[in-house]
């Protein structure tokens, strides 16, 4: 069996070498040619797979994105061809969450405004958005959320409508799928209007899908003066961004937000379990054969233990700082997509066991942090 995948897709050999060859790919650069005999695709988000991708695929019977998104893969056109598809929801959700979380605690502290009190606004409550909600309820803040599909299938009886979230809320963090036309369109969503009738102060997280918001209409009324804090991980056009921005955006990276290293291999994990239910085969590995040890496991508090040194905590798994460095500092001479493809190694807050019997205990654990019993 002949098995393509992505370049940037952690741990494929490991988990796929016994099923076939595996050949590696750049993830933008896909040529038609390069699927002839190949039986297994595995891709990311930068890979569409439309019909003219497929066009000398006369063997492919699996495609497997490693991502929550779809919107790149033609599903319809799989169907027709019989060729079995699988995603991997929620494999990045407390990957996403805590990118959130870092950017929320980094401003904190740079504008000395403590999160305590704040209403922060998530747009979109699926896999990650939930999982953000779910942490966020350990910080004393207040939540807004929005998900009008959600509420129609009545699964979200606490939804704000979008125009309501934004007017009432601090901060507004946005994680919901592109959808290009329908009542539920989130294409533009973050349109010249809707940008324009932010308060003053208003912090905009953009971690889902680039055009989300109009990115040229989010330049042309920064440039006029206004008093926004953005942090933007995902941005129009990618890899060719409206570079303008960046002037004006507090905390920038390259679509990395989801990268930590269990966030990336649980996709991999994922798509594997797939095949090997389709071939009928049992899934004999897991993550925990393949994860190295992170440099730090174990950390004690004191009772005296605050919100700022929950930050301080946070910052030491992971500061979303250090990627608004990496994008100033190396964009211009390395590239987008290069950044995005030797993204150093990041983890997740559940790799450090905490000790202590501070009252921030349970928050911490409510985190993502492990607790010992």
């Amino acid at each position: 069996m002949k098995i393509l995948a992505d370049q940037n897709m952690p741990l494929v050999e490991q988990y796929f070498s016994d099923f076939g060859e595996v050949e590696r790919f750049d993830g933008r650069n896909l040529k038609p040619d390069q699927l002839i005999d190949v039986e297994v695709l595995l891709t990311r988000s930068v890979t569409n797979v439309t019909s003219e991708l497929l066009a000398k695929a006369n063997k492919l019977s699996f495609v497997g994105t490693a991502t929550i998104g779809i919107d790149h893969i033609d599903t319809d056109l799989l169907q027709d061809k019989n060729i079995a598809f699988t995603s991997a929801p929620g494999c990045n959700a407390v990957a996403v969450a805590e990118y959130v979380i870092s950017s929320l605690f980094a401003l904190s502290q740079e504008n000395a405004r403590p999160l305590t009190g704040q209403t922060i606004g998530i747009v979109g409550v699926g896999s990650i958005g939930s999982c953000l909600a779910k942490k966020l309820k350990a910080l004393n803040v207040k939540l807004l959320l929005c998900d009008p599909l959600k509420h129609a299938q009545g699964l979200l009886n606490e939804h704000v409508e979008l125009d309501e979230l934004l007017a009432q809320s601090d901060i507004v963090t946005f994680h919901v799928p592109l959808v290009k036309k329908g009542p539920h369109k989130t294409l533009h969503m973050m349109d010249k209007v809707r940008l324009n009738a932010l308060k003053p102060g208003t912090t905009i997280i953009n971690a889902s899908r680039g055009d989300v918001i109009d990115n040229s209409a989010l330049l042309d009324l920064m440039e006029a003066g206004a008093d926004l804090d953005l942090v933007l991980d995902v941005w129009e056009n990618e890899p060719n961004i409206l570079t303008d921005l960046l002037a004006h955006v507090r905390y920038a990276s390259v679509h990395i937000a989801g990268h930590t290293l269990e966030g990336k291999a649980r996709g991999t994990q994922m798509l594997y379990q797939k095949l090997c239910e389709l071939k009928g085969v049992e899934a004999s590995k897991s993550l925990t054969d393949f994860l190295p040890v992170p440099a730090i496991t174990q950390v004690a508090i004191a009772e005296s233990f605050t919100e700022q040194d929950i930050a301080r905590l946070v910052h030491t798994i992971y500061d979303v700082r250090r990627d608004d460095g990496i994008l100033l500092r190396h964009l211009e001479s390395d590239g987008f997509d290069s950044l995005r493809k030797n993204y150093p190694v990041r983890r997740e807050f559940s790799t450090l066991t905490v000790n202590g019997d501070g009252s921030q205990l349970a928050a911490l654990g409510q985190l993502g942090f492990k607790l010992t019993n």
